[in-house]
C-alpha cells in the first residue's frame, strides 16, 4: 500500500464567497417583493367601530379612502384637537370634498369610474354631525357609493362581548 502525504500544514481551506452576491440578490429580492409601501401618512387617530354585519370590499383598487378623527398628538400643538377631515395625506375642509372626488375619479379608467367607492374610516368618538355633513358633500359631488370601514365585533351597554 501506499502512503498518503500531506502537502504542507494541515488546515482548513478558505471559504468560498463566490455565492455571495446570488445570496445577497435573493435577500434583496425577497424584502422587495414582501414590503408593503404605505399610501398614506395617517395624521388622524383612527380607532375603528365594532359592527356586526360587515361585508369584505371586492376590489381594493377602486376604494378612495377618507379618514375622520382627531389629529395625533404630535400634530395636536398645530391643529388642535377636534375631529379633522384627511384625504389622502393632507387635511382639508368639507368644500374640498367635490374636488378631491372629481381627481380620485379622474385618476381611475373610465370603465372603472361608476365603480368607484369611498370608504369613510372615521374614529368611534367622531360626532356622527361630522358624518353627516361629509356624506351631504359626497352627494354634491355624485359619489353616492359609500363604505364605512368597522372592525367585527358586538358592543353591549358599551362593553365587547
Amino acid at each position: 500500500m501506499s502512503k498518503f502525504k500531506r502537502k504542507g500544514k494541515g488546515g482548513t481551506p478558505a471559504i468560498s464567497t463566490a455565492s455571495l452576491p446570488d445570496i445577497v440578490f435573493m435577500l434583496l429580492f425577497f424584502f422587495m417583493v414582501t414590503t408593503t409601501m404605505r399610501e398614506v401618512d395617517l395624521k388622524v387617530k383612527n380607532t375603528k367601530p365594532n359592527a356586526t354585519e360587515i361585508q369584505k370590499l371586492e376590489r381594493k383598487s377602486l376604494v378612495s379612502y377618507i379618514y375622520v378623527g382627531a389629529p395625533k398628538d404630535r400634530l395636536a400643538t398645530q391643529f388642535g384637537t377636534e375631529p379633522r377631515i384627511q384625504l389622502n395625506d393632507a387635511f382639508a375642509k368639507l368644500t374640498d370634498i367635490s374636488q378631491w372626488v372629481e381627481t380620485e375619479r379622474e385618476a381611475r379608467n373610465e370603465a372603472e369610474r361608476p365603480l368607484l367607492t369611498i370608504s369613510i374610516k372615521a374614529d368611534k368618538k367622531v360626532k356622527m354631525g361630522l358624518i353627516s355633513d361629509l356624506k351631504q358633500e359626497l352627494r354634491k359631488a355624485q359619489a353616492l357609493k359609500i363604505n364605512y370601514s368597522a372592525t367585527p365585533g358586538e358592543i353591549f351597554g358599551g362593553k365587547k362581548k
